[in-house]
């Protein structure tokens, strides 16, 4: 009884350590079950700290050889039309040499029917050598550099632009937009340069023209140079240094920063909202040379947007990200995928009160963009709570028209420069100007 009780007594001493040794054990090789349910047909995988995740192919329709053969019988069913036979009788040596020509025929037929095939096969099986036409270069650069990205991006340096307190330069305006698209032209077009070898495996980017072949990995380097260097140089020299340093940051963000961590961190989704940040403090201080709240307040509201919109996005593009071997929330971290989503839409109406108290704005800005605000909020409570593609799909194309309409509605309520003058003028202020102008 005392032998039994002590090994008794020295296994129970012994299951902490066997649990942690199979917890060491099961955390090299670790397969994530939970991730079964909402992946469906995806398999994650924990290997040494690092996800891989693998699609499981949709399993081709077989044919069991019951139906096989009785579709054979169908065909040998088939009642053919006989010709009518003549009467002037033929002999049999002439009616089976006629046939064996016909037979030789038929068979020489279907041996040149068959010999081009493999040879395409071949052919297509081999190296070919990559030819461009001048005509379509341009929308092969378009795509290369996210021609719509790219567009986006200055639309927001121009809103940011436009809500500056400073009287309107359409000169320094142009000259900021033109160096804000050629920056981003650069940024996108040295993001597919790093990323060919993984958007080959993505649905969504396996048609970009250098996973295609369509043009030479040193065109598009040389095309993203000769974006970037002037664009910076026109931002640095045409319109003030601190808009400049903002662009060259940006695309330093982007490519050596933005780019790498996809692949290693879900911390991805919130360096790439600074990117998207960036620009409208960059219209803001195209226009007043300093970085003042206001700059401040349009970039987080670009911040904030962002959740929302790309969380939708990568919802429904799940299978391509684990293709792709890209570290997304909405992979790896479904539940916080959808909290962050939400939480941003309920800031975006706290940002959007904050504008009249810094003075950017009137109050009438809140009253009018609440509408709005609890609509995306609405809808990404819907999608917190369903998390399905229906519910992700509509929040993500909510986000495309809410924020050129938030823009729009800011710009309408922004407080004018003459308001600003007037409240600067008060009466003591006056004398103080009018004490200045006489002082010789």
């Amino acid at each position: 009884g005392l032998f039994v009780w002590r090994l008794r007594d020295a296994g129970v001493r012994q299951i902490p350590y066997r649990f942690v040794h199979l917890y060491h054990k099961a955390n090299d090789r670790l397969i994530t079950f939970q991730y079964f349910n909402f992946l469906k047909r995806m398999y994650v995988t924990q290997y040494n700290k690092d996800l891989s995740q693998q699609a499981k192919p949709k399993s081709d329709s077989i044919v069991s050889p019951y139906h096989e053969l009785q579709r054979l019988d169908q065909e040998k069913k088939v009642a053919h039309k006989i010709s009518s036979v003549s009467p002037i009788q033929q002999s049999w040596s002439e009616t089976s040499s006629r046939n064996e020509l016909r037979e030789m025929k038929s068979a020489a037929e279907t041996e040149d029917s068959v010999v081009p095939v493999g040879a395409e096969s071949k052919e297509d099986r081999q190296w070919k050598e990559m030819k461009l036409r001048l005509d379509d270069l341009p929308g092969i650069l378009a795509r290369l550099s996210k021609i719509k990205l790219t567009a986006l991006v200055v639309s927001t340096a121009s809103a940011g632009f436009a809500m500056a307190p400073v009287p309107f330069e359409l000169t320094c305006f142009l000259l900021a937009s033109l160096g804000t698209g050629l920056a981003s032209c650069a940024a996108n077009s040295i993001n597919q340069f790093f990323e060919v070898p993984f958007d080959s495996n993505m649905n969504r980017t396996k048609n970009r023209p250098l996973v295609r072949g369509q043009i030479s990995p040193l065109l598009a380097v040389c095309f993203a140079a000769s974006c970037g260097v002037p664009g910076i140089a026109l931002l640095t020299l045409g319109v003030n240094p601190l808009t400049g340093a903002l662009g060259a940051f940006n695309i330093f963000l982007y490519t050596c920063c933005y780019t790498p961590l996809k692949r290693m961190s879900i911390a991805n989704t919130w360096v790439g909202a600074v990117v998207g940040a960036i620009p409208p403090i960059m219209g803001w201080t195209a226009a007043t040379g300093s970085l003042d709240a206001g700059a401040l307040l349009l970039g987080g509201i670009l911040y904030s947007w962002q959740f929302p919109h790309f969380n939708a996005l990568s919802w429904g593009l799940r299978e391509d990200y684990s293709r792709g071997g890209y570290c997304m929330m909405s992979v790896t971290h479904p539940g916080l995928c959808r909290r962050v989503a939400l939480r941003h839409c309920l800031a975006l109406i706290g940002l959007s009160t904050v504008a009249p108290v810094l003075d950017i704005t009137t109050w009438t800005f809140p009253i009018i963009s609440l509408p709005i605000n609890l609509y995306i909020s609405y809808l990404g409570f819907r999608f917190y709570r369903d998390a399905d593609r229906s519910s992700s799909r509509k929040l993500f194309f909510c986000s495309l028209w809410h924020l050129p309409m938030l823009l729009l509605v800011m710009f309408t309520c922004k407080k004018s420069v003459l308001e600003k003058d007037d409240k600067s003028d008060l009466p003591g202020r006056s004398c103080e100007r009018a004490m200045e102008i006489r002082l010789p």
